[in-house]
């Protein structure tokens, strides 16, 4: 594996929402929901010129699909910040009464993992969605405006270090874009047998494996489940084009990008890409996500037994999101 994990910058916040109205419904996926509104309140609070990135950002999500689309859906666009971020909504019901907690996870990566931007413009905006009364936000059961701001966690290896507790902001703590990886021994913590891979979120890893038979939403129509997933060998490489843009700033090809991304754990990782051949899938039960929703399938698949060889790379995989369309959240998931 990996000598250091340093060159990735990440900045991970859990946070902690009180229900503070009698009924709050949520929508079906909720990280598009979060994304956009959140969204639309920082560029309304920036200056002209600063929102002005926002605000093409955000324009995307108004724009049809192309001329050959028959349903007029609008598009769920690949990065509606102009930042590199995840918004992960941890699962949950959809109905929520007060005093009922909701939790969500916002990771900020590369030029984006800056403690600064977090204070001065995430969590003022944050801070404005607790108890709007917009119109474009307030409707009925909605729940923009019917929560508070419980508290706010910092990731620190495995634990999270308190930011805000019970609604009091910690000035003094200053975390650093390189903490979340202190003492995150990856895989270490995983056991055998360990054959199940569940997306906990929706994934799109299409175009990231030469092999057709794996899920190829193109070919398939809407709702239908596929006997098969996405390989071992397309997981890691998805893993490998995440990994270059978020350290090189730039899409690479798996095999042009390993010698730049890890140097030091090259043998070992070409050796996991070659045994990932050998690690059969059994079954999967896929499904076509719900339109509208962002990513193309969701489920479980299991596999003959996953070798402790991947144990590191899967981990940080899941971490980081693999795929299409991680700021909402998509391209993570559990082993067991």
């Amino acid at each position: 594996m990996w000598t250091s994990l340093e060159p990735i910058k990440v900045l991970r916040y859990l946070l902690v929402w009180r229900v503070n109205r009698s009924l709050v419904q949520l929508p079906p996926y909720v990280a598009t929901d979060l994304s956009l509104v959140l969204g639309t309140i920082i560029a309304d609070r920036l200056p002209t010129r600063k929102a002005t990135p926002w605000r093409k950002a955000l324009a995307r999500r108004d724009r049809p699909e192309g001329s050959g689309n028959q349903t007029g859906l609008v598009v769920v666009p690949e990065a509606p910040w102009p930042l590199e971020t995840v918004v992960l909504v941890y699962p949950g019901k959809r109905t929520y009464g007060p005093g009922e907690l909701i939790l969500w996870e916002l990771k900020l990566f590369g030029a984006s993992a800056d403690h600064g931007l977090f204070l001065e413009t995430i969590l003022p905006a944050l801070e404005e969605a607790s108890y709007t009364a917009d119109p474009r936000w307030h409707a009925r059961n909605t729940l923009w405006g019917r929560f508070d701001i419980q508290a706010v966690h910092v990731a620190r290896g495995m634990h999270w270090e308190p930011l805000v507790r019970d609604g009091r902001l910690d000035l003094r703590y200053r975390p650093s874009a390189t903490q979340w990886a202190e003492g995150l021994t990856l895989g270490a913590e995983m056991v055998h047998p360990c054959n199940r891979l569940t997306w906990v979120t929706p994934f799109d890893l299409d175009g990231m494996s030469a092999d057709k038979s794996e899920v190829n939403p193109s070919e398939r129509p809407a709702g239908t489940v596929s006997a098969k997933g996405p390989t071992l060998r397309t997981i890691l490489n998805a893993l490998t084009f995440r990994l270059s843009h978020l350290i090189l700033d730039q899409p690479m090809m798996p095999e042009d990008g390993r010698d730049a991304l890890i140097p030091a754990g090259q043998l070992r990782f070409q050796d996991a890409m070659r045994a990932a051949d050998d690690v059969l899938l059994r079954s999967a039960d896929l499904e076509h996500v719900p339109e509208r929703w962002p990513g193309q399938w969701r489920g479980t698949q299991v596999f003959a037994s996953i070798p402790a060889l991947f144990f590191p790379y899967l981990q940080l995989a899941s971490i980081l999101h693999i795929g299409r369309q991680t700021h909402f959240g998509c391209g993570t998931f559990v082993l067991s």
